[in-house]
């Protein structure tokens, strides 16, 4: 898998802190500063990378991103910030960066220190591991209890140049919407000014990971960062041109590919569903019905079943806190109707033809609740016996 973003080189070794020696350090090094944004966990318990990288970051500017797997660093209390200090430290002076431009991620069990002295030692090798073509290593080398890594591309145009993006993301537990629930990253070698890149990864953030849920937890450790190198492109993009359209239109398309990925991943997982609702008051309205729904661990259990259960669906849009009739809902699973403004309609034929669609790996429920404009979606799994014993036994 090459990087194929230009300015952009990628690393992935064994720091020690895996038992079985797979690759946990990864690393992206921009070859000058690249504008940087990013978006970050809105729980209260935040892991020291997280805070660490929230701070360096406000200058807009970021040379390299130093990322583990296998412990979060996350209530690990002063040592656990110094660590991450030390770590980043150690990065920028192999690299010859300044400090302040090196930020971390990372991901893993909570409440353990980060096995410090291996990490630094093994920092040389990540460095000399470097590579335009190195995207794969790194990909690999942030997956926990993922199924495999998750990587998407898009490209477009500005003026004469092609420009490209490259996203890579990690997460398959501890994934609900309160910022990002995941760690990704997005690579551009577009030009742009900081600000409009930050308004752009919120955007496109709040319309894609935003809108993903696996379990209901949203991690301490969720971050989403966007680098953009200019190495493709040197002017750069104004914010209300049509290159910023199209280059805000291939971040969504990233990144809502990686967030697919991880619902798709949900540890356990067996079923990709989209939850649409239609006729709401407003977008925000249909939003606020579907991430209920998506989110309803009832609901969850019913798609692992394959068992299309109306009234958990109905259940869930209830309780949602947006208004509307239940007299004027319906609900369809892929073409089959199983409840039409307000009563069921399922037979002998319908049920087993809804059934059948939720054997497949990925299909879509749409749910109506009135003739408002409003339409809005949310990605959601099923939840099943795997997801407890994944869980269960995490630490152990």
């Amino acid at each position: 898998m090459s990087g194929g973003v230009k300015g952009f080189r990628f690393a992935g070794v064994h720091g020690g802190i895996k038992k079985d020696g797979a690759l946990d350090m990864g690393l992206i090094a921009a070859e000058e500063p690249a504008t940087a944004a990013g978006v970050f966990t809105q729980n209260r318990v935040r892991a020291a990378p997280v805070v660490l990288s929230e701070r360096r970051l406000l200058g807009g500017s970021c040379q390299a991103l130093l990322v583990n797997s296998g412990n979060a660093n996350a209530c690990t209390g002063r040592a656990g910030r110094q660590a991450a200090l030390n770590l980043t430290r150690a990065a920028a002076a192999v690299l010859g960066v300044p400090q302040a431009l090196v930020a971390s991620a990372s991901t893993g069990v909570i409440g353990v220190q980060l096995p410090q002295q291996p990490m630094l030692e093994a920092i040389p090798a990540l460095v000399d591991d470097l590579s335009a073509n190195g995207a794969a290593r790194f990909a690999r080398a942030i997956l926990t209890t993922d199924r495999g890594p998750k990587v998407a591309r898009a490209e477009f145009k500005v003026g004469w140049s092609v420009c490209r993006i490259l996203g890579i993301a990690k997460g398959a537990g501890m994934i609900h919407p309160n910022m990002a629930t995941t760690l990704g990253f997005a690579m551009t070698d577009a030009s742009i000014h900081r600000s409009t890149l930050r308004r752009m990864l919120v955007h496109a953030t709040e319309r894609t990971f935003n809108r993903a849920s696996v379990d209901g937890d949203t991690s301490t450790n969720d971050a989403v960062y966007a680098l953009a190198s200019g190495a493709a492109a040197a002017r750069p993009i104004a914010e209300k041109s049509a290159a910023a359209r199209k280059l805000a239109a291939a971040l969504e398309e990233v990144l809502e590919t990686l967030a697919k990925k991880v619902v798709a991943d949900g540890e356990g997982a067996e079923h990709l569903v989209r939850i649409e609702v239609r006729g709401a008051k407003s977008d925000a309205d249909a939003v606020q019905v579907a991430r209920t729904i998506a989110g309803s661990q009832l609901v969850k259990t019913a798609l692992h079943g394959c068992d299309p259960n109306w009234g958990r669906i109905l259940a869930a849009a209830g309780r949602s806190g947006v208004g509307f009739n239940p007299d004027h809902v319906s609900v369809k699973i892929g073409a089959v109707p199983i409840f039409d403004h307000g009563v069921p309609v399922m037979t002998a034929k319908t049920e087993s033809k809804a059934a059948s669609t939720m054997k497949r790996r990925e299909y879509e429920i749409t749910v109506a609740v009135g003739k408002g404009r409003g339409i809005g979606h949310y990605w959601t799994c099923d939840l099943g016996h795997e997801y407890v014993r994944i869980n269960a036994d995490y630490r152990t």
